[in-house]
């Protein structure tokens, strides 16, 4: 695993928003920083966990997601944010943990 993010939800707006409608929640450049920390607002119809919207989480990257996951608690399954990106949200002892797979022969630069 690759540390990618630290996600830290909030009902405050923040500078640099990106809207994601898709997924229902803001966040903000994580590669703006240098330790990569992303705000994230979760919008009121936000789908997700109430876990996933007021605990923060972190992120790691994966080789292979679906074997990352197996036997975890899975709490948003896989799902795809953008192109050459999957995601999902596993639970550990009470927190939130993001896994990332990415495909990089559809990225470029930096996730």
């Amino acid at each position: 695993m690759k540390y990618n993010h630290l996600g830290v939800p909030t009902a405050r707006r923040f500078a640099g928003e990106i809207e994601l409608p898709h997924l229902k929640v803001t966040v903000s450049d994580h590669l703006a920083n240098p330790y990569r920390i992303q705000w994230q607002r979760y919008w009121d119809d936000a789908p997700y966990p109430d876990l996933v919207k007021q605990v923060p989480h972190v992120a790691f990257e994966v080789e292979d997601l679906a074997a990352a996951i197996e036997g975890k608690t899975v709490i948003i399954r896989p799902n795809s944010p953008g192109p050459g990106i999957l995601v999902a949200f596993i639970e550990l002892d009470g927190v939130p943990v993001e896994l990332i797979e990415v495909d990089r022969s559809r990225i470029k630069g930096e996730i």
